[in-house]
Order: C-alpha cells, then structure tokens, then sequence
C-alpha cells in the first residue's frame, strides 16, 4: 500500500522507476559488451606474443656462389634475377655497403639463388652464372657485377650467349670462354637453375628478396633497417 502510495505522490513514478530499469540494464549490457572486446583483444595479443615463431628456411650454402667468409655468423641469402631493375639497384647501391661494413669485416657472408622470373633471357644469364661458378667460383661476383652494371632494358631480350660471352670477356673473367658459350647454348646447369627457381617458387613473389640466417626480409632498399636486422640476427 504504500510502495502505491509513493508512487502516486511521485508523478510519473512508475514510468522513472521504470526508465532507470532500462538504463541499468544498458549499462550492463555495455560493460558486458567492452569487456568481451577486452577479452578479445588481450587474446590476440597473447597469440601474437606467444605464437611460436617459424623455423628458419634451410639452405645448401655449401652449393651457392658465397661473397665472404663461411665462418660469418650472418649468413644471407639473396633471390634475383639478372634482368631485374631492382635487383640492379641491391648490386649496385647495398652490397658495396654490405662489403665495406660486414663481408669484409668477416661478420656477414652473401649468398646467390636464382629466380629467373622477368624474360626467357634471365634463364640463359643464370645458366651463363652457374658456368661461371662451377669453373671458377671466385669468378662469380665478378659476373654478377658485370651483369648488373651493363643490364639492358628488362622488355628487351638482351641477354643472348653472345652477349653473355663477350660480357665475360670484358671482364676478364678467369674461365674458358669457348666452354661458357657451350654451357648457355646447351643449358648445361638448367638443373641448378630449376632447382632455385622452385625453391624459390615456395618463398618468395618478388626479386630481390633476402634470407637473413633463413628469415625472409623483403626491405632490401633500406639499408639502416637492413643493418638493424643484421645486428639482431647476428
């Protein structure tokens, strides 16, 4: 009788009491709602703090073309193709950095892998590189220099056995020339090559992309982040 009585000396009574039910509710409804999110969120977080990370990608350094010393504790490994602009710019404006500030000093040791994926020519370039390699493999950075420097139009297909050949003429590569010219006409290491490729075809999707003690790393042309990768690999 007199919660009645109250109600009726409150004007509107019921319908406040009512309208304060509601908004409790809503406010329940809220807290339920952001600590859902909340729970959510700490989740994801916890999941990409703790998740465990990849494995390294295994590589046969022993089989690849190496510019350094074996016993660098950093190893990298680059993905290119020879007809790749890009791939020109890591040759000609980060590995001379990467020499004077690490292969040089003995703490990182690069490493070549084809991935012949502009023209057909880049097939007979990375052939003309693993003849090389296989006759001489202290001639090979000397190739890749070469190649790069004199790089032609990655529409055109440039580079051709005579092409190759005499680019190793020029520059005086320690090899046999006659047998350079047999090796890219009859594709002598097309095996070496198609061997990179399809590793290559598990990995990676552009050229050129680095392998930092088997971590994939694609920001190639910076090199303070290149350096700073470096250092936590080393």
């Amino acid at each position: 009788m007199d919660a009645l009585i109250d109600k009726k000396r409150i004007p509107g009574g019921t319908k406040r009491l009512r309208a304060m039910e509601k908004q409790k509710q809503k406010e329940r409804k809220r807290w339920i709602f952001f600590s859902i999110c909340f729970a959510a969120i700490a989740a994801i977080v916890l999941a990409i703090v703790f998740a465990p990370k990849p494995k390294p990608i295994a590589f046969d350094y022993q089989q690849l073309p190496m510019l350094g010393s074996v016993e660098a504790p950093v190893k990298i490994v680059e993905f290119g193709d020879f007809k790749c602009p890009a791939c020109r710019y890591f040759s000609q404006e980060i590995k001379p950095k990467l020499v004077q500030d690490y292969i040089d000093k003995g703490k990182v040791a690069l490493y070549f892998m084809n991935h012949t994926i502009i023209g057909p020519d880049s097939f007979a370039a990375a052939i003309a590189g693993q003849s090389v390699y296989h006759q001489n493999p202290m001639e090979f950075w000397k190739y890749y220099d070469a190649i790069y420097k004199n790089q032609g139009d990655e529409r055109v297909a440039w580079a051709t056995p005579s092409f190759l050949v005499e680019l190793a003429k020029n520059a005086q590569l320690q090899v046999d020339y006659e047998k350079l010219m047999v090796d890219i006409e009859n594709e002598a290491y097309a095996n070496d090559v198609i061997a990179h490729n399809e590793k290559a075809e598990k990995l990676i999707s552009a050229t050129p992309t680095l392998f930092i003690n088997g971590v994939k790393y694609v920001d190639f042309a910076d090199y303070d982040k290149l350096k700073r990768a470096i250092a936590k690999a080393g």
